[in-house]
């Protein structure tokens, strides 16, 4: 597979280098390097490339992108939130466990 033909891969199914690299679980830079030509997949990623195309956009896992941090920070819902975590420690406890099932947004922009 040449590296026009990944990048024609990466339009077809509508996705980022990270996110292909997500679906054949590896790094973003092998992706990169193989659309720069410094390398080149080897024959069982191509066929997982192969079998991507086949299915679709959608069988590029994606996460959920949620509005804008500055819209959310406007919602006076969500210092409501706020309120109530700060004053019962109960319900910062629970939403503690609970939040330790999700990634950090933060990590993404690493």
């Amino acid at each position: 597979m040449t590296p026009d033909e990944l990048k024609a891969l990466r339009k077809d199914l509508g996705c980022t280098a990270k996110e292909l690299a997500g679906a054949l679980d590896l790094e973003q830079k092998t992706v990169l390097a193989w659309e720069k030509g410094e390398l080149f997949p080897t024959k069982p990623f191509i066929d997982k490339m192969n079998a991507l195309r086949a299915k679709g956009p959608s069988a590029i896992p994606r996460k959920a992108r949620g509005p804008e941090p500055m819209k959310v920070l406007s919602d006076p819902a969500l210092w409501l939130l706020v309120r109530k975590l700060v004053a019962n420690k109960k319900l910062r406890d629970e939403v503690t466990k609970l939040a330790g099932a999700y990634d950090d947004p933060a990590a993404d922009d690493e």
